[in-house]
Formats: C-alpha cells, sequence, structure tokens
C-alpha cells in the first residue's frame, strides 16, 4: 500500500500543478496582428477577446476587407494562446511527448 500512497501523492501534486498553470494561462493576454499592426485583437489564455484595434488609416478600406483582417488577427491570437498553453503544459509535464491531439487537463 506504500506504493499506492506514493502514487496517490503524485497524482494530487499533478492535479495542483494543472490547477495552477491553467489559472496562469486563463491571466495570459496575447495580441494577434493582421496587416503589419494595422489591426490588433488582444485575447486572454481562455480564447475571450479582451479588445479591438483598427488603425484610423483602414477606416477607408471596404467591409470585406476589413473583415477579413479582423478574422486574421482573431486567428493569429487563438494561435498564439494555443502556443503559450503548450508552452505552459510542456513545462507542467516535464517535455513528456505527449501523442499529437492530446488535451490536459483528461
Amino acid at each position: 500500500m506504500k506504493g499506492l500512497d506514493s502514487i496517490m501523492q503524485q497524482a494530487q501534486k499533478m492535479q495542483e500543478k494543472m490547477q495552477q498553470a491553467q489559472s496562469e494561462i486563463a491571466q495570459l493576454e496575447l495580441v494577434g496582428e493582421a496587416a503589419a499592426g494595422l489591426v490588433k485583437v488582444t485575447m486572454t489564455g481562455r480564447h475571450d477577446v479582451k479588445s479591438v484595434a483598427i488603425d484610423q488609416s483602414l477606416m477607408t478600406e471596404k467591409k470585406d476587407l476589413l473583415e477579413d483582417l479582423l478574422a486574421a488577427a482573431v486567428n493569429d491570437a487563438v494561435l498564439k494562446v494555443e502556443k503559450s498553453q503548450k508552452q505552459h503544459m510542456s513545462s507542467l509535464t516535464g517535455g513528456m511527448n505527449l501523442p499529437e491531439g492530446f488535451k490536459m487537463p483528461f
């Protein structure tokens, strides 16, 4: 039973580290950009959009172009959030090579 207790303690510590990492990730704010920074979207680690900034020089452009640039900036922010999450989890798991698509927590 001593081995089982040790495993349970390790699992408890891992769970605590996971919760801490999730909290840290949620508080992150990352900026996605399009058109060389003329459109910026600030997103949290929970994928909540906090702000959108569109340079005044783009206000004369057609609606379709603005929509495309906004979508590109949001997509850039999402990629940055996912990369940041992956880095946080990699440091937490000690660099274990988890299978592609494997999501933590379970």
